[in-house]
């Protein structure tokens, strides 16, 4: 028959006398004890900080991933890049060049004569240089006709050299007060300014980042 033993009876300050059984009884509550004070302490800190990792290894996964596509198409949209610029200065190429610029103005005039129109106000101004290409704006007044406006239009299309004019702050109206601008007969008037445009040429490209460069360099001061 097993013996009972009584919880009362034992004294804790004399382990060593208790009973066999008392005995693995407490220290099989002493390993359950330190196992789970070893799982609080330690282990559980080891398991968040091992799923911290797992996220933190899920993320720079993704991020790889990601910036392992932007370098498989790097070269190819490197070579568009480049192809781009090329189709770019081309265009910029069929613009007038800063020694064709006075003649392109000329012809402008003439055209505008040529089609009957009667520039009472032509007048060219001071250039300003873009990032690539510089505008050169331009006052008019011209008097005509409808067909006259349109056969200048025409004749600046169909001239050499490509020629882009934009129209600025433009007014159209009767030449006399007392005719209507839907009467196709009567004088109209057009003023305001038009912008025509050349390209700049390699020496003015570098001395413009030229120009660049120290003014980045004076504003890091």
């Amino acid at each position: 028959m097993s013996q009972k033993v009584n919880l009362k009876e034992l004294d804790f300050n004399n382990i060593g006398n208790w009973p066999q059984k008392a005995k693995m009884v407490f220290c099989a509550l002493l390993t359950l004890v330190i196992l789970l004070l070893s799982y609080l302490l330690v282990i559980r800190g080891k398991v968040e900080e091992l799923e911290g990792l797992e996220s933190k290894e899920s993320t720079l996964r993704t991020q790889f991933e990601t910036e392992q596509k932007k370098a498989v198409n790097l070269e190819p949209l490197k070579q568009q890049l480049a192809q781009m610029e090329q189709v770019l200065q081309q265009m910029l190429r069929q613009l007038p060049s800063k020694t064709e610029m006075p003649d392109l103005i000329i012809d402008v005039s003439q055209t505008a004569l040529s089609s009957g129109l009667n520039n009472e106000l032509f007048q060219p101004g001071a250039e300003s240089p873009k990032e690539f290409y510089a505008e050169k704006p331009i006052a008019l007044r011209l008097v005509g006709s409808y067909h006259q406006f349109g056969a200048f239009v025409s004749g600046v299309a169909s001239l050499p050299r490509v020629v882009i004019l934009t129209m600025h702050d433009i007014n159209l109206k009767p030449k006399d007060p007392k005719v209507g601008i839907s009467a196709r007969s009567g004088a109209l008037e057009l003023s305001g300014t038009v912008k025509t445009y050349r390209y700049l040429d390699d020496t003015e490209l570098e001395a413009q980042e030229k120009a660049a460069a120290e003014q980045t360099k004076k504003g890091g001061k």
